[in-house]
């Protein structure tokens, strides 16, 4: 891959492209590199407010960004029910599904539908996000892609479907590594899914950012209420991490390159995965586990209400 940059997207002209978590971070950075190269994007954000303003900045260096921006809470089933409707009535087909948004290594707390925070928000969510738009991705025009952003962090998460929720024992890191294993998982098998029902119009491709100086790394400290691990995480940002415009690259690799093929995964090419151009990684042995995506893949299912049938 080289020195990949954004300069050698492909045009996306007529695409229509939705990104999770658009108004800040790496879903910024994404948003707007598609606005550039044509595409309308939809910014699925928690907050209306706050992708409004996201838009407006974007329009003030790009100014005919198409952008349309919808509320989708990523920690109630319900929100992403109604955009996922909205999205299909207004477009009909997707061309790009950028399951970017998440949290991280906050202290222990339920959504809406009563799921720990981080797998509900990181994986349920995104997953029935994904089913309910996989009608929208089967009439793109052309080859439509799901990429799902994970991390590093997986190689720390186990899958323990006796205690999905971490009701029993919760570690704020742990769970954030088990929501970014099941991001694999999901990932992984949607491909595998794809390739056994012969859909030829949809590929399901992993990336994660390395690391990114973004606000993602603030929130648990913020809801901990500890400012010395706040001053001490904005240190580290500084220190270690790349920019959210680079670390932004492997998923619009993933979202746009030629000769991608389901199933890949894709980072940063630096010391230890953590930042540089885009390259195709290898995720840990446990991403690969066949039988706890499956099981997961039903979980998740049992779990969200929403039957993610591929062939359909």
């Amino acid at each position: 891959m080289g020195d990949w940059s954004v300069a050698e997207m492909p045009s996306l002209d007529g695409d229509t492209v939705v990104v999770t978590g658009a108004n800040s971070g790496l879903g910024f950075e994404g948003t707007k590199a598609f606005a550039r190269k044509g595409a309308t994007v939809v910014m699925a954000c928690r907050s209306v407010d706050r992708g409004e303003d996201a838009a407006a900045e974007i329009r003030r260096s790009i100014a005919d960004a198409d952008l349309d921006v919808r509320q989708c809470d990523l920690a109630s089933l319900s929100s992403v029910a109604g955009f996922t409707e909205g999205v299909r009535d207004e477009y009909g087909g997707v061309d790009i599904l950028c399951n970017n948004a998440g949290v991280m290594a906050i202290p222990r707390q339920e959504t809406e539908d009563g799921f720990e925070t981080q797998l509900g928000v990181n994986h349920l969510g995104h997953f029935a996000l994904t089913a309910r738009l996989w009608p929208a991705l089967r009439a793109s025009d052309g080859e439509a892609r799901v990429v799902t952003q994970s991390s590093g962090a997986h190689e720390m998460g186990e899958m323990d479907f006796s205690d999905l929720m971490s009701e029993r024992s919760y570690g704020r890191w742990a769970a954030y590594g088990r929501s970014k294993l099941a991001n694999l998982l999901f990932a992984y098998e949607l491909q595998d899914r794809i390739d056994d029902n012969g859909v030829d119009d949809v590929r399901s491709v992993a990336c994660h950012p390395g690391y990114a100086d973004t606000n993602l790394q603030f929130r648990g400290p913020q809801e901990m209420g500890s400012n010395v691990r706040l001053a001490g995480m904005k240190v580290a940002n500084a220190l270690l991490g790349q920019s959210a415009k680079q670390g932004a690259l492997p998923m619009l690799y993933a979202a746009t390159a030629d000769g991608i093929i389901g199933g890949e995964y894709v980072g940063p090419d630096g010391l230890l995965g953590m930042r540089g151009a885009p390259e195709f990684q290898q995720s840990n042995e446990a991403s690969r586990d066949e039988d706890d995506a499956a099981e997961l893949w039903s979980v998740s299912e049992e779990l969200t209400g929403v039957e993610f049938d591929v062939s359909a």
